[in-house]
C-alpha cells in the first residue's frame, strides 16, 4: 500500500505538489474505492489534480463537465433511437433495448473502462436533480438502466468531483464521498509549483510574481487570479528571456493574470502599487 509520502511523490512526478492532508485523502479514495469531493476557489488546482492522478496511475481520464440542465442522457447513458427504429422496421422481433443500441455517456463509460479516473468537474454548476442521478453510481459503482439492466464496474473507477461552492451540495452526495478542501496554496508552495513550470526563472522573480498574485487576490477583483495564472505569469518570464519583475513587464503582461475588463481597469490604475507589492 502506498504511503502518504508515496502519493505526494507520485503526484509531484506529474508536476502537481500536494500537502500531506490532500495526499492522504487521494490515497484513501483509491484504496477505499470511494469518490473524493474537492471544494475550493476557482483556480486552486482541483481539476488538475484529476489529470495528474490519471497520468500518475496510467489510467484513462474521463471528464464530465457539469452545467445547468445536465441530465441522464448526457451524463449517464442514452439510446440510439434512429438505429432502434431502423432495426425494428427491418426485424419486427428485435429487442430495441440491448447493448448494440446503447450510447455510452461519461458515467457509463467509466464503469466499463477498468480502473478509469472519472472527473465530475464543477458539480455545483449542475441542478440539484442531477445530484440524485449520481447517487447510485457514487454509492455502489453501478447504474441502473430501467429498459435493460444494471451495469456494475468490474474495477471501481477513481472518481473525483470538484466544486467551486457556488451553491450548497446535498447531504446525500456528501455522505457518499470523502472530502478535501483545496485553497490557494501558501506562497512558498505556490512558488515551488510555479518554479516547476519555469525552472530557468530566478527564484527571486518567482517569489515576486507570487507576491503580486497575492496582492491581486486581496483587491476584491471580480475574477481573482488562480494558480494557473501564477504559472502562466512565471512561464511568460521564461519565454521572454527573464526580463525580471519590472513595471514595464508587469504592465505589458497583465492579460496573463487579469481576465475581466473591469478588473483590468482597476489593476491598471494601481499597477505601481502592484509592482511595489
Amino acid at each position: 500500500m502506498l504511503t502518504t509520502e508515496d502519493w505526494a511523490s507520485t503526484l509531484q512526478s506529474q508536476g502537481y505538489l500536494v500537502d500531506d492532508s490532500l495526499a492522504t485523502m487521494v490515497g484513501l479514495a483509491v484504496k477505499l474505492e470511494r469518490p473524493l469531493l474537492i471544494e475550493g476557489p476557482a483556480g486552486s488546482g482541483k481539476t488538475q489534480l484529476a489529470y495528474a492522478l490519471a497520468h500518475a496511475m496510467q489510467r484513462e481520464l474521463i471528464r464530465l463537465s457539469c452545467y445547468e440542465g445536465l441530465d441522464a442522457s448526457q451524463a449517464l447513458y442514452d439510446w440510439n433511437y434512429q438505429r432502434q427504429l431502423m432495426a425494428m422496421s427491418q426485424h419486427g422481433d428485435i429487442n430495441p433495448f440491448s447493448a448494440e443500441f446503447l450510447l455510452e455517456r461519461p458515467l457509463l463509460r467509466a464503469l466499463k473502462s477498468p480502473g478509469a479516473v472519472l472527473l465530475v468537474d464543477e458539480i455545483d454548476r449542475a441542478d440539484e436533480g442531477f445530484e440524485a442521478l449520481l447517487l447510485e453510481y457514487l454509492a455502489d459503482h453501478q447504474i441502473t438502466i430501467p429498459e435493460w439492466r444494471t451495469v456494475r464496474a468490474d474495477a471501481a473507477p477513481v472518481t473525483i468531483l470538484t466544486s467551486n461552492r457556488t451553491r450548497a451540495l446535498s447531504d446525500a452526495l456528501r455522505r457518499r464521498c470523502l472530502y478535501a478542501y483545496l485553497d490557494w496554496p501558501h506562497p512558498q508552495r505556490e512558488a515551488d509549483i510555479a518554479q516547476l513550470y519555469a525552472s530557468s526563472v530566478p527564484r527571486e522573480v518567482i517569489e515576486q510574481i507570487v507576491h503580486g498574485i497575492s496582492c491581486l487576490r486581496s483587491w476584491q477583483l471580480i475574477k481573482p487570479p488562480g494558480l494557473a495564472e501564477t504559472i502562466d505569469w512565471a512561464r511568460t518570464q521564461q519565454v521572454m528571456d527573464n526580463p525580471g519583475w519590472t513595471r514595464a513587464w508587469v504592465a505589458a503582461t497583465l492579460g496573463c493574470v487579469v481576465k475581466d475588463a473591469l478588473d483590468m481597469e482597476v489593476v491598471i490604475g494601481q499597477v505601481d502599487d502592484l509592482v511595489r507589492g
